[in-house]
């Protein structure tokens, strides 16, 4: 089935392209959690400054090194402290809730933050979680289906939901309240290597929340997930959702150059890389796909694998273009917060995001550089124009002078 959307080419998405943070967050855990959590939110505050679209707040509940439980707690305290930057939930797991609630609290955060607030929907990605609500990891996936199914019911749709399930029973259920957008808050699915989260997405129209779009296992299916979420949306009768709700996280932290960037990351490069590579042989896997030994130094392995983009905000324009061009274009960009670097150096990152990566895919630089171009191609012209203006006016003023006998 042809996709309505065969329009949303990588140049018209390239020019309204949307950015924004994802934080699961990653926090060494030698580090104190009530800074971490005031660092988060001051974050968020700062990126709505910067002029940011979005902010993707995670949920964990072990391991000690993600530390948010809840990513609506932190949108009800982010939401009072920002202006127009949209707040997310990236993820609720939602196998860990009941969906009724997920879509109640949902809702009361949709007028609290008068619209602001998005919903993505995931499994949750750590199984020491699923071992302490005691859930078998291997049912987690279709019980998000399960839950995704009553959530977008309660959100979407005035008829009361009967749903019965081996987890979650709903008898006649209908939620007190209307969302404040409508027809209801966008709802994304998470999307990571498999593919039974453009599977679940394509099943209900929702459009991908692609989490390690840069790493090389997930960059490697960003087509095959595209191509999977249309087939499933026409074989559902559901309109596919558009390029131009697709959301690509990736991780990168950028400095003025690539020395001064490496410089920044050697404040927590190594704990975060011992984290998030922590699979058994997902290391060695890296070091295999660059050619790299266990002297390779860590940072030239995640720079050369495509696991973290440290460097520059040319890297990083160079590293969205390969995003658009493997997936065949995407509407939104989000950075994976690392704690790669210290606070301030990682605001930097941000700032530099904000000044030379943004305007550069929003179509704000091309009248500015059109006019500088046609100014320096006419410095020749312009100079001697200029000149004659001055040669003309000390001549008027010498005559002027002679005139008057002076």
């Amino acid at each position: 089935m042809t996709s309505p959307y065969e329009t949303e080419t990588v140049e018209s998405l390239s020019s309204n392209m949307k950015f924004g943070m994802f934080l699961a967050p990653f926090h060494p855990v030698r580090h104190n959690p009530t800074l971490a959590f005031k660092r988060d939110l001051d974050l968020v505050v700062h990126l709505d400054e910067l002029g940011f679209d979005e902010a993707f707040f995670g949920e964990h509940h072990s391991g000690g090194y993600e530390t948010i439980g809840s990513p609506e707690l932190m949108i009800a305290s982010a939401g009072p402290r920002t202006k127009r930057i949209k707040l997310g939930t990236g993820v609720v797991s939602a196998v860990y809730h009941h969906p009724f609630n997920t879509a109640e609290r949902i809702v009361m955060l949709d007028h609290l933050t008068e619209g602001r607030v998005i919903l993505g929907l995931g499994p949750g990605s750590l199984a020491s979680d699923t071992e302490l609500f005691g859930i078998d990891y291997g049912v987690i996936r279709n019980r998000l289906e399960q839950a995704t199914e009553a959530i977008v019911h309660l959100l979407s749709s005035d008829e009361p939901l009967t749903m019965e399930t081996d987890w979650f029973t709903l008898r006649n259920a209908k939620l007190n309240l209307c969302p404040f957008q409508k027809p209801h808050p966008e709802i994304l699915i998470a999307a990571m290597i498999s593919p039974s989260g453009p599977r679940l997405a394509g099943k209900h129209g929702l459009p991908l929340l692609s989490i390690g779009a840069s790493n090389p296992a997930g960059f490697a299916v960003l087509d095959e997930h595209w191509r999977i979420l249309g087939e499933r949306s026409a074989e559902f009768g559901k309109t596919q959702a558009p390029r131009s709700a697709w959301r690509m996280v990736a991780p990168m932290h950028l400095a003025e150059t690539r020395e001064q960037a490496a410089r920044d990351v050697e404040y927590g490069l190594a704990p975060w890389a011992e984290y998030f590579f922590r699979e058994v042989g997902q290391m060695e896997k890296l070091r295999e796909s660059v050619g790299a030994n266990e002297n390779t130094p860590l940072i030239d392995v995640v720079r050369d694998s495509g696991a973290a983009l440290i460097g520059t905000p040319d890297e990083a324009i160079e590293l969205i273009e390969r995003l658009q061009e493997k997936s065949g274009g995407f509407g939104s960009f989000l950075v994976l917060a690392t704690d790669m670097a210290n606070p301030a150096a990682t605001k930097r990152s941000y700032e530099l995001f904000a000044q030379h990566v943004m305007p550069h895919f929003q179509g704000q630089l091309g009248r500015r550089v059109e006019r500088w171009d046609t100014m320096r191609n006419g410095m020749q012209k312009y100079s001697a124009d200029y000149q004659r203006g001055i040669a003309k006016a000390r001549k008027e003023h010498e005559d002027s002078q002679a005139k008057a006998g002076v």
